[in-house]
């Protein structure tokens, strides 16, 4: 079979590998359709970690069952699976309190050693991985880019869960990139009035496709400012930094009201990490600055079913789509913010 490797810096390598056989605990997949995540762009603009050879990238998968060893009961062939990349361990302080996205062990489908992802033709789901990962049938119907689409839009429902967002509230978006497009949709199903910042001209003109209530640019406008004007003075209620920019967050305390909730979305490089907000304003504000990663595995489920019931336009989401062969394509045409959600179909 053909699958793409992570050789070295900004480069995949198409290369034929031996196909899989389904272990007698565990299944083969064949992979329909895998998505470009912010996460996959990093690694891949660093190149492998030191000592880490072959690793096949892709985690937002969906495909059809090929082959079952004899020992599984819950999966047939031909049938169509979502697939996410979290594997917990189950024994953990937080596994055993049922946070497995938080869990100590998580190894992760197509970023861990070892665990093979979805830029491939086909990909094996061991017994862990079914048993500890987070597997689901699709709904009839759906299509496998919808099927991939599901990982990405399980992190943002459970953000928005956690915090609660509703039609009493005005949500402030920094960032409208897939990410920031999800949230900009999410907070609108779920009735809250919708501010987006976003620097890149082509960015907010993409993102004008779902209808946020006011777009701000940054690069001309006060946005924190802006952002008070737009809520008689008080701050949204909540805001969301779906971006890795360091002075976005800074900006987000700044532009949320009094009781009001920040979720830091997206993660900083790891190389410089820290920021910079202002504590005399959350002390006295009484404003929640939470952490948001990954999601339980319910949320998956959830994804496949809200995107199902067309709550989510996966066909808006979804911009570009490339054959396996044109991998470094696909990874280019998401780097450069040409589109929104870049598909591979091996």
């Amino acid at each position: 079979m053909k699958a793409a490797v992570l050789v070295g810096v900004g480069e995949l390598e198409i290369r034929e590998t031996p196909d899989p056989v389904a272990p007698d605990d565990g299944l083969v997949l064949e992979v329909k359709a895998c998505g470009v995540c912010g996460s996959d762009l990093r690694r891949w603009k660093q190149g492998p970690l030191p000592g880490v050879d072959g690793l096949i990238p892709g985690h937002e998968v969906a495909g059809v069952v090929l082959e079952v060893g004899g020992n599984v009961t819950s999966y047939s062939p031909g049938d169509h699976l979502a697939i996410a990349p979290d594997i917990h361990c189950g024994h953990c302080y937080y596994c055993q309190r049922g946070m497995y996205n938080l869990c100590d062990n998580i190894r992760m489908i197509g970023i861990a050693p070892g665990y093979s992802g979805g830029f491939a033709e086909k990909m094996v789901l061991t017994k862990e991985i079914l048993m500890k990962g987070i597997v689901h049938h699709m709904p009839d119907g759906m299509s496998f880019s919808e099927g991939a689409l599901a990982e990405p839009c399980s992190s943002v429902l459970a953000a928005h869960e956690r915090a609660g967002t509703s039609f009493d509230d005005t949500v402030f978006v920094i960032g409208a990139g897939p990410i920031g497009c999800l949230h900009v949709v999410i907070s609108k199903a779920r009735g809250a009035l919708v501010i987006v910042s976003q620097r890149s001209a082509k960015r907010r003109e993409m993102v004008k496709r779902f209808q946020p209530d006011v777009i701000v640019d940054p690069s001309t406008e006060d946005v924190v400012a802006r952002v008070r004007q737009l809520t008689h003075g008080l701050g949204a209620d909540i805001v969301i930094c779906a971006n890795s920019v360091a002075a976005t967050q800074t900006q987000a305390v700044e532009s949320v009201r009094k009781a009001g909730r920040v979720i830091l979305f997206g993660g900083l490089p790891k190389s410089n990490p820290l920021t910079s907000l202002n504590a005399n304003r959350i002390h006295y504000g009484e404003i929640e600055v939470v952490g948001a990663f990954s999601y339980h595995p319910t949320m998956h489920q959830l994804a496949l079913d809200v995107i199902n019931r067309k709550l989510i336009p996966a066909d808006l989401l979804v911009t570009h789509t490339f054959p396996l062969e044109s991998i470094r394509k696909a990874f280019e045409t998401a780097a450069n913010h040409v589109g929104l959600k870049v598909i591979v179909t091996p």
